[in-house]
């Protein structure tokens, strides 16, 4: 089976005592998460953020509904989670939040998504030809939607 490795790093302007929570908000998932996707949080608002939370969402894959169970296995407050894949479309999905220092005060947010499509050698060539990009699409979007979100205030 081949594993991928999706990775990102955005600089915000905002400490991490700021950002930490924007993250930690389980229902911000839906704010940053492009609309296409139907993504929807199943389990009842607000979600204690812990290790050991599992959390119930929907998207919506090609039309058609997918349900997608998380774990979070790492909560680290101010620091990193990460949430592991219980249940949904990939055969595995781990994502990696971190959240460092940066000079001026700012947040360096590093993600790191290892992950695995079912169907073997199916799913690779799916990964070639549509996985890969519309990941990378929903994090394009999802750095947009944070940049807008913590956008220096304008002067004046």
């Amino acid at each position: 089976m081949t594993r991928f490795v999706l990775e990102q790093t955005q600089l915000i302007p905002r400490s991490r005592a700021v950002v930490f929570p924007f993250f930690a908000a389980a229902e911000n998932l839906e704010r940053i998460t492009p609309n296409a996707v139907g993504f929807r949080i199943l389990t009842p608002l607000p979600i204690e953020m812990r290790k050991g939370a599992v959390i119930d969402y929907r998207i919506i894959l090609s039309r058609v509904p997918v349900r997608w169970r998380t774990e979070i296995t790492e909560w680290q407050p101010n620091e990193r989670f990460v949430d592991l894949q219980l249940q949904g479309p990939y055969r595995h999905w781990r994502h990696l939040h971190e959240f460092r220092d940066a000079p001026g005060g700012a947040t360096e947010m590093y993600d790191r998504v290892d992950y695995e499509l079912p169907f073997g050698p199916l799913g690779t060539a799916v990964h070639a030809l549509f996985v890969r990009r519309t990941l990378n699409g929903i994090f394009e979007h999802r750095r947009r939607v944070i940049e807008e979100i913590f956008a220096p205030a304008a002067d004046g």
